[in-house]
């Protein structure tokens, strides 16, 4: 079984959300999974990128394959350098207490960029009150 470390789409409609899951290469994007390693969320500021250090240097040790976006995610967390570390013959438990202690650094009380729109809002009346706004400071 082809395994891969990938995100799997979360959230409301135009409001995504990331969990990193480790699923067959097979599965759907959204389908099956075996374990849900971290989450990502592209919408707060800073982006927050949470990751199971331990377990995701375990399943890339029996050879799961992460794809791009996990990638670069994983190289921004430092876990692939940690990852080619523990091949190098680094001791696991210190790789691990390096990641929480890089993680404890990370930590900030992220807010969310792009807020929803507000109930009953429609891109249509949001549109018009924008077209509205932008005549009157052309007629001033």
């Amino acid at each position: 079984m082809a395994v891969r470390i990938r995100l799997r789409r979360v959230g409301l409609k135009k409001q995504p959300s990331y969990r990193i899951v480790v699923a067959d290469s097979r599965s759907p994007r959204d389908g099956r999974f075996i374990e849900i390693i971290g989450h990502y969320n592209p919408r707060t500021e800073p982006i927050t990128e949470v990751v199971k250090e331990e377990r995701a240097l375990y399943w890339l040790s029996v050879g799961a394959q992460p794809s791009e976006p996990v990638m670069r995610i994983l190289k921004r967390l430092g876990t692939l350098d940690r990852y080619q570390r523990l091949r190098q013959g680094e001791d696991l438990e210190k790789l691990i207490a390096e990641a929480e202690e890089a993680a404890a650094q990370r930590t900030v009380n992220p807010k969310t960029s792009h807020p929803a729109p507000a109930a009953g809002e429609s891109k249509q009346k949001a549109r018009e009150a924008a077209t509205a706004e932008a005549e009157a400071e052309a007629a001033e």
